[in-house]
């Protein structure tokens, strides 16, 4: 999807279609980031048993 929003945003040159792009992007870095953390911590109380 984030590089369908490229695509278009490289060929239109429409700043609403950057945006969205970035805004994708920043959502699924957030999402990927708190499935480690969740991850680690499960890990972490695994240990600890």
């Amino acid at each position: 999807m984030i590089d369908f929003s490229w695509k278009v945003f490289s060929q239109t040159g429409n700043i609403e279609t950057y945006l969205l792009m970035k805004e994708m992007e920043t959502y699924y870095d957030e999402e990927s980031t708190g499935a480690r953390d969740l991850n680690e911590e499960m890990k972490e109380l695994d240990r600890n048993l």
